[in-house]
């Protein structure tokens, strides 16, 4: 059942699932970089420190070997005298223990990064179920993890055998020289075998690190039907998002027929399209479209506008023009003035009295002149008036 699942998992993690895997302190991790990061620094911390450290250790043989008679009497003496040997010996190992301990801290952190999750902390009674724990030792992970662990043990082990078969004349003659010269040798081998078993597990860990990024990637991967129920949950159901929009279309509507008392002329054609403009003489260089619309919503621009008794301008050509050009409240101007001159209406780019009327007006007297003819030009003739 397993095996099916992960078959049916094609799609990379998404961001949002790494993210949920983080909360849950799943990070990828790899032992074998770990363990090279830990035994690198310890060397280094050897190597850096070891004389120091020798010294130190060595003062501390000769003083526990030269101890006066009085001691060897009284048992608390020497028990104060131990733990005062034991004290130096902490404190001098102290440095190299807290090298190591920032290395085992941050080797998890270079793969990972830094994570910290209250989940991973919590008991899990599954994983203390022993028949469990056997069982999850003969999956693929788990024998995979046991095969990577016999490795290890097989190159770690393998390159100690030869380190100190190497050494092994030095390492016995050990025995016969002095101390003060019998440490530093000693120490010396350690480093030697200490460096080739970095070298050996520095091979490992440039195989495992890549095969611990692909297996976690590939333990998070996602069905098709996980992602499109993600993207629902993240980005809404589309049903829901279409009633919101709606609404939203709504609002804007009521808002849109609330402006429509307040302006100074309606533009018809005359039952397809209405645009209500608002315009200032003072304020404004060219009208303002405040309210528009086709079909159902023209017809109730034209009901409040009779209601409020704003003006009625047939100008067909300028009404399908400002429509065609889907311009919002607010910006219409040179809109206005280009789209009715590209429809063929008589706009002049300066009135013939010098005052600066709508091009919106002037399209209707050009437009109300031509439909109606002569005897029907008074509304065309107010209608700079009416937008003033």
């Amino acid at each position: 059942m397993a095996e099916d699942s992960d078959l049916e998992k094609t799609e990379q993690a998404s961001p949002r699932r790494l993210e949920q895997a983080r909360e849950e302190g799943q990070v990828p991790q790899s032992r074998e970089l770990s363990t090279f990061l830990v035994l690198i620094t310890g060397a280094s911390g050897l190597w850096l420190m070891g004389g120091w450290i020798g010294e130190r250790m060595l003062g501390m043989l000769r003083h526990g070997f030269r101890f006066e008679r009085a001691l060897a009497f009284d048992p608390q003496l020497m028990l104060q005298d131990f733990g005062d040997l034991f004290t130096q010996a902490l404190l001098t190992m102290l440095p190299l223990f807290g090298v190591l301990m920032v290395a085992a801290v941050g080797a998890p952190i270079l793969l990972g990064g830094f994570v910290f999750s209250p989940k991973a902390l919590g008991l899990e009674l599954d994983r203390m179920d022993p028949l469990k724990g056997i069982g999850r030792m003969f999956l693929l992970h788990g024998l995979v993890e046991m095969l990577k662990s016999l490795l290890k043990a097989a190159v770690v082990g393998g390159i100690g055998v030869f380190a100190m078969w190497r050494e092994r004349d030095h390492i016995f003659a050990l025995t016969s020289e002095a101390v003060e010269r019998a440490v530093p040798d000693f120490l010396q081998a350690v480093l030697f075998s200490a460096l080739l078993i970095i070298m050996g597990l520095a091979l490992l860990a440039l195989i495992d690190v890549p095969f611990q990024l692909w297996q976690y990637h590939k333990r998070l991967r996602m069905t098709k039907e996980e992602v499109k129920r993600e993207g629902k949950e993240q980005e809404g159901d589309p049903h829901v998002k279409g009633r919101i929009r709606s609404m939203q279309r709504e609002m804007a509507r009521r808002r849109m027929m609330a402006e429509v008392p307040k302006a100074d002329v309606v533009v018809t054609n005359p039952t397809h399209f209405s645009v209500a403009l608002k315009y200032d003489a003072q304020k404004m260089g060219a009208p303002v479209v405040v309210a528009k619309g086709r079909g159902e919503i023209a017809l109730k621009i034209r009901e409040l506008a009779k209601e409020h008794k704003v003006p009625l301008l047939e100008a067909p050509p300028l009404a399908r023009a400002v429509q065609a050009l889907r311009t919002r409240a607010g910006g219409a101007g040179r809109a206005l003035h280009r789209g009715g001159r590209s429809h063929g209406l008589r706009v002049p780019a300066q009135p013939l009295d010098g005052r600066r009327r709508c091009p919106a007006c002037r399209a209707g007297q050009a437009a109300g002149a031509r439909r109606h003819g002569p005897g029907r030009t008074g509304l065309m003739r107010r209608a700079p008036t009416l937008l003033r």
